[in-house]
């Protein structure tokens, strides 16, 4: 093979790095991809450190031990995580998007990719400290963000069902009390989580809490330990709140006949 020049190295290094966020890759690795010293690795990794950096494009980090090396996070992609989710707020505010029963249609948002992916990088920029083993989400609406958060964080997603599966085997059912006060169920099969382990809850909407609530009843049953919850869109002032220590990229306040959408983004978003 001839010498391969830095310029291609990094190239690839790129491309390596960012198709695999937070995978741990080891300096060897490369060393063996192309034929180099470990020092000239090294200082291509610290190229690519300071190329992201400036550029906003995410951010490298060199991991030691052992089994140290570097790894890739979509953390800051955006050149302001505010303005990116106060975008997605002037689309939530267009008119026509109340809907009877005081919901709002945001259903073309969490089908729209470069969206999506960005909120689940955001949201995955949160928790890379929690140690989560696995991103949990009910079905349907959530799917999507929920997948490009566990994407970010490289583990897998879990889908709670409102009834058992076939296809799925046994399953473990719940009964739980709904925001709005009615009983609804939901099943997990028994082979998708390990005890000890640790889940992320992402979903879509919260209005009380009440489906959150029933997901980390749900992971008690399975001995599991909920290391977060965050939501893409809450009520501001529920009036009433069945969960705590949550976090939302969005807040909605209570609508009213007559009166404008009001979303912002959550405090916590700079």
């Amino acid at each position: 093979m001839d010498k391969i020049k830095r310029n291609e190295r990094l190239a690839v290094m790129t491309q390596v790095l960012t198709a695999s966020p937070n995978h741990i890759f080891t300096l060897s690795y490369f060393c063996d991809l192309f034929s180099t010293a470990k020092s000239t690795v090294s200082e291509d990794v610290a190229i690519l450190q300071q190329t992201m950096k400036q550029f906003r494009l995410g951010q490298l980090e060199t991991v030691t031990g052992a089994a140290g090396g570097v790894r890739y996070r979509p953390i800051g992609m955006h050149s302001s995580s505010r303005e990116f989710i106060e975008g997605i707020c002037e689309k939530l505010r267009e008119p026509g998007r109340m809907l009877p029963g005081g919901y709002l249609y945001f259903s073309d948002i969490l089908s729209t990719p470069e969206l999506v992916q960005g909120m689940g990088t955001l949201i995955a920029s949160q928790y890379y400290h929690a140690n989560a083993d696995f991103v949990l989400t009910m079905e349907t609406k959530g799917i999507p963000v929920a997948l490009m958060t566990a994407q970010a964080l490289r583990i897998p997603l879990v889908i709670a069902r409102r009834a058992t599966k076939v296809y799925e085997g046994s399953a473990v059912n719940i009964s739980y009390v709904s925001g709005s006060g009615s009983i609804e169920s939901m099943a997990l099969s028994r082979r998708a989580v390990k005890e000890g382990q640790r889940a992320l809850i992402v979903d879509d909407f919260m209005r009380g809490g009440g489906t959150a609530r029933g997901m980390m009843e749900l992971m008690k049953e399975f001995s599991v330990t909920v290391a977060g919850i965050c939501f893409v869109l809450a009520l501001e002032e529920p009036k009433k709140r069945l969960i705590e220590g949550e976090k939302a990229l969005m807040l909605l306040s209570d609508m009213r006949d007559g009166e404008p959408l009001s979303v912002r983004p959550a405090d916590w978003i700079v």
